[in-house]
């Protein structure tokens, strides 16, 4: 398959390349904290809204043979005995080439964002006050049920037991989903970093992503400079019709 990728220099210009080597019987999705619930009202509405198309794609790309790896952070307890979290708990453990953990801004490699897209918040709404104050306990429990397991998926928020599976099966290339795209796409050991600090060829999927963040300059105006930043600093982004030929995701409340 024939994917355009898109790319940054790290001055800002925008590149178009092919990334022509893509398989997806021989690629893994990642898909990464689309929970349940959320204390931040929209970020839960958001993902709610997401998830439907995101469902459409990877169930069009199991059907493809990719591995689709379900990732809820602290969610692990849900799924304890189901067929798709031991596939991840019983890979035979194969050992990094570096450490597997949350992977925090590398001042080495990629430039500073506006503070407002990787400080702290309470929340992610736009209302003029956030709709509460953060912070655990988190209310999550599950991934959305709007984004169907399959026996043949794989239930994990270990970055080690995704490593070894990923390996075990020969798997170079993972798409990345999900949120929040400044902070766990990003950040967990499953995520864009780690991926990359493995050798792996991880693409982010931009249109099936969304930030945590607060900026007068608006919601999506943040999302978009986040998703150009991973374009320059760490891996080309990849849209989702492209992957199986339906619509292009978009919010509705995006202009």
């Amino acid at each position: 398959m024939e994917l355009w990728v898109r790319s940054r220099s790290t001055e800002g210009t925008e590149q178009v390349m092919v990334h022509s080597a893509w398989d997806p019987a021989s690629a893994a999705v990642v898909i990464c904290d689309m929970w349940d619930t959320h204390h931040c009202v929209s970020a839960a509405a958001r993902v709610e809204e997401m998830a439907p198309r995101m469902n459409e794609l990877v169930s069009h790309l199991r059907a493809a043979g990719g591995l689709i790896v379900h990732a809820p952070a602290g969610c692990m307890d849900f799924y304890r005995d189901t067929p798709a979290r031991l596939r991840a708990m019983q890979a035979p453990r194969v050992e990094p080439p570096v450490s597997v953990d949350w992977q925090d801004w590398n001042e080495a490699r990629e430039a500073p964002l506006p503070p407002s897209l990787v400080g702290p918040t309470p929340c992610s709404c736009e209302a003029t006050g956030p709709c509460g104050a953060g912070g655990p306990p988190w209310p999550w429990t599950r991934q959305t049920a709007a984004i169907h397991i399959s026996a043949e998926d794989a239930v994990t928020d270990d970055g080690q037991e995704l490593y070894s599976l990923l390996q075990h099966r020969g798997i170079e290339d993972v798409i990345v989903m999900g949120v929040h795209t400044n902070l766990c796409v990003l950040g967990r050991p499953y995520g864009i970093r780690q991926l990359t600090y493995l050798g792996k060829r991880p693409l982010l999927c931009r249109d099936l992503t969304d930030s945590f963040h607060r900026d007068l300059r608006g919601h999506f105006w943040g999302t978009r400079q986040i998703v150009a930043h991973i374009e320059r600093h760490w891996c080309p982004t990849v849209t989702s019709d492209q992957l199986d030929g339906g619509a292009r995701f978009r919010f509705r409340a995006d202009s």
